[in-house]
């Protein structure tokens, strides 16, 4: 007797698929026994197990999935239970999506999407994925749309890397845009193919027509040949390229410039670009002839260059000076004054040696004893002293005679300070990515652990009413409760760091916020600690979760008191803020705007470099062991960042620290709070737990039996939703967030509440995921209790999610 593809010949060739095909029991779908399918269909689906390209058909109405064996690898965990169901189940997370697929398919529409966004659970966890996305009609031997095919070929790892590299380019481009020099950067084989608009402002040329070797026109023609060899020995070579040469200006005059050019090299080593620099050295070539022509008699010297001299002398934006072989100034020109603000007779008879930076000074004495022992030139760079106090960096060109120095020194701060800031932001970028890694790290272990505190934690409490409130045995037991309270408070803070909390925000003032926690503050400080609390006037509100701002303060004060060793000056200001465009250019992932800045300054021992960069990493900590758990500031860093704000901290050893956190601006009134419901007594009504975890689900319901209540339990989602389509009476549903199967959570409240619109849900979750918080915040009219809960805290929330059923009711 024939089985499997053999008995079908229309399956002949389709891999796995034909035989799961042939294998399922397709009665029990809506497209019927298998030996039914019109000839149409089994010819469509000849085509698509024949395709190497992952196709699904949607069949009927339900959309009842048939798919090859490539599309059975992108569905992954889900294959092969994906088979014979119906597409708005079998995908519950984009069910909205498909049903508009459904739609437009089968009235003969079709649908085209082009790297389509979606977050998917193919493993059980949420995974954003990109998709390319076709669907056509199926049509039936009349002509009309029996269902849909559709062609899904995955881009999620193309999209990243596109998204990467355009990162990459934007932060170069806004960095190369901002220098003042020209920069441009070349394919590997040495045609540029980018120019940043200082270029295109300074030669009148467009993009399109520099790039390749177009640059050259631009080139004086005797500089030319030069230049084109050097690059082409450095492209070759892989080596550094720097050459001098005359650009040629918009308004057709040539002024001399130095090309630096270095290559960037992929992981192997080999080049994958160049990114290069022209910066402009008219002034300083002009000014090294005329030096160079000192050298010439007085009576030369006046006859054929005087005017020339004095106008570079007088007009040049480059400081230049004349000094003795002792470093003595004999004359400077007036570019000192208007680049340092020191006059002539401030300088003058006086060392240039001690304008120089003290950490550069040596090395600049060997350069001017270099040239009294006879060398002809030197160049070189130091910091130099502003009349202000401050310092710029100059690049020295200088040429001895037989009597003096004469140097000529340009400015490079902007250069510098250019490539320090695009260091920083690197830097910064790196951290950020670290801390994204580390947290989704931690998150995860957060779920496992809240589920294990859980058990052990609903047990104990189970416990204590056996062993009573008295002996050795009530200690024991309150001891390992105390134990598991200090367990849920890490992992608390884990899930804060990971950003991954369920934040409830609200429109807050944060000034009330910190005049509610003075008596608490001081009373947990002790008397040895001064407090001061500063509020600006018209502080805005903000939106936030006001209970996870006190966690963050509370944080802060008791890190400043241990920094303090007990005793000195704490203080706490709150004020508006504004971050600009340029601040959080090293920030990544900050957005510029208003915020309301909360600042918690200590005059404690102070944190140094070495250590500040990792002050916000979990588990960091420089008290002893067993003094603190290195998650106070990771916890402080994660709530911020996943309220969209920014944290900054400032110290300085011996200094002090502050810790500065900038929270968005919010518009609107203060939101009112809801007062707590503070009944601990149980009730009479029936309450279904879904929970999949054995241990955890034996738990609560003894404790809920405890309480009073009538119990009905479920393994799962799809268990759940059985009990209530039998027409079981239930008061309120209490589900896990996260468990395995076809059916998901929220779907399984979104079916109670038409099954039973009277029907109250309570969800619980050590780790939420996206389930039912998007945005970092829990979606509109949820309510969550997390993991793990107390015996009191369950009988809390249970009364008012209850109570709250019975007002909407009435």
């Amino acid at each position: 007797m024939k089985t499997g593809p053999a008995k079908h010949p229309f399956l002949t060739g389709g891999g796995q698929a034909a035989q799961l095909i042939a294998d399922f029991d397709w009665s029990r779908t809506g497209v019927g026994p298998i030996g039914d399918w019109p000839q149409g269909m089994k010819a469509a689906i000849s085509m698509v197990l024949l395709s190497d390209v992952p196709i699904v058909m949607l069949w009927g109405p339900l959309g009842v999935m048939i798919y090859n064996d490539a599309y059975s690898v992108f569905a992954s965990a889900r294959h092969p239970q994906l088979l014979g169901s119906n597409v708005r189940e079998g995908w519950p997370e984009v069910a909205d999506f498909n049903d508009n697929v459904m739609k437009v398919g089968l009235a003969g529409g079709t649908l085209s999407y082009k790297d389509q966004e979606l977050t998917l659970y193919r493993t059980g966890q949420a995974e954003q994925v990109w998709m390319n996305l076709d669907y056509s009609p199926l049509l039936d031997e009349f002509g009309q749309p029996a269902g849909v095919i559709a062609i899904v070929v995955e881009t999620t790892a193309k999209v990243r890397a596109e998204e990467a590299v355009r990162l990459r380019n934007a932060r170069f481009q806004t960095f190369a845009e901002a220098m003042p020099n020209h920069v441009w950067a070349s394919a590997p084989d040495g045609l540029l193919d980018w120019f940043n608009h200082n270029v295109e402002a300074y030669c009148g040329l467009s993009q399109e027509q520099l790039a390749g070797n177009g640059w050259t026109a631009i080139v004086h023609p005797d500089d030319l040949p030069h230049a084109a060899q050097q690059w082409e020995r450095a492209r070759t070579d892989g080596s550094s390229y720097e050459v001098e040469f005359r650009l040629r200006r918009v308004d057709g005059a040539y002024r001399w410039h130095i090309a630096r050019a270095v290559p960037l090299r992929d992981d192997a080593g080999a080049v994958v670009h160049w990114i290069g620099t022209n910066t402009d050295i008219e002034d300083q070539k002009a000014a090294a002839l005329m030096l160079a022509n000192m050298n010439q008699t007085l009576e030369e010297q006046v006859a054929e260059r005087t005017a020339d001299r004095d106008r570079m002398w007088r007009l040049s934006t480059d400081v230049m000076l004349v000094a003795d072989f002792n470093a003595c100034i004999v004359s400077v020109n007036p570019a000192w004054t208007r680049l340092l603000g020191w006059s002539a007779t401030e300088l003058i008879g006086h060392s240039f040696i001690d304008y120089v930076h003290p950490d550069d000074r040596s090395a600049t004495l060997a350069e001017v004893a270099g040239l009294a022992g006879g060398a002809t030139t030197f160049r070189f760079e130091n910091r130099y002293r502003r009349q202000d106090g401050s310092y710029c960096l100059l690049m020295w060109t200088a040429v001895p005679d037989d009597r003096l120095i004469h140097a000529v020194g340009r400015d490079m701060t902007a250069d510098r300070e250019a490539a320090e800031a695009l260091k920083r932001t690197e830097a910064a970028l790196y951290q950020s990515q670290k801390m994204e890694s580390v947290g989704q790290l931690t998150g995860g272990v957060a779920h496992d652990f809240n589920n294990l505190l859980q058990v052990i934690s609903g047990n104990l409490q189970l416990l204590s009413r056996t062993v009573g409130v008295d002996g050795s045995a009530a200690r024991y037991v309150s001891n390992a409760v105390a134990a598991t309270q200090r367990g849920a408070r890490l992992s608390n803070q884990l899930l804060a760091f990971a950003r991954r909390q369920p934040l409830d925000p609200k429109v807050v003032n944060i000034g009330r916020v910190i005049a509610g926690m003075g008596d608490m503050l001081r009373s947990t400080l002790g008397d040895a600690v001064e407090i001061e609390t500063i509020v600006s006037g018209g502080l805005w509100n903000c939106f936030v979760d006001a209970a996870q701002v006190e966690n963050a303060l509370l944080n802060l004060a008791l890190n400043a008191r241990d920094a303090m060793e007990g005793s000195g000056h704490l203080t706490i200001e709150a004020g508006n803020a504004s971050l600009d465009e340029r601040y959080v250019r090293d920030y990544p992932g900050v957005a510029p705007g208003q915020y309301v800045m909360l600042a918690v300054t200590d005059t404690g021992t102070g944190i140094p470099p070495e250590i500040l960069a990792k002050v916000f990493e979990p588990f960091f900590s420089t008290k002893p062991e067993g003094k603190g758990s290195g998650l106070g500031l990771s916890m402080v860093y994660g709530f911020v960042r996943q309220s969209g704000g920014h944290v900054k901290l400032y110290s300085e050893p011996g200094d002090g620290t502050t810790v500065k956190i900038y929270l968005p601006r919010a518009a609107g009134e203060v939101t009112p709070i809801a007062a707590e419901v503070d009944e601990l007594d149980g009730g009479s009504e029936t309450v279904l737990v879904a929970e999949d975890d054995d241990a955890v689900r034996a738990t609560v319901v003894e404790l809920l039996g405890h309480l009073g209540y009538t119990v009905l339990e479920a393994r799962d989602a799809a268990a759940a939703l059985a009990i209530l389509e039998a027409g079981a009476k239930v008061d309120l549903l209490f589900t896990d967030v996260v468990m395995p199967g076809k059916v998901r959570s929220p779907e399984l409240a979104r079916k109670a509440q038409q099954l039973l619109p009277d029907i109250a849900v309570l969800f619980t979750s050590g780790y939420t995921q996206n389930a039912i918080v998007h945005g970092g915040r829990l979606d509109s009219g949820v309510e969550l209790l997390g993991k793990p809960y107390t015996h009191d805290a369950l009988a809390k929330r249970i009364r008012r999610v209850l109570a709250d059923k019975a007002r909407r009711a009435r």
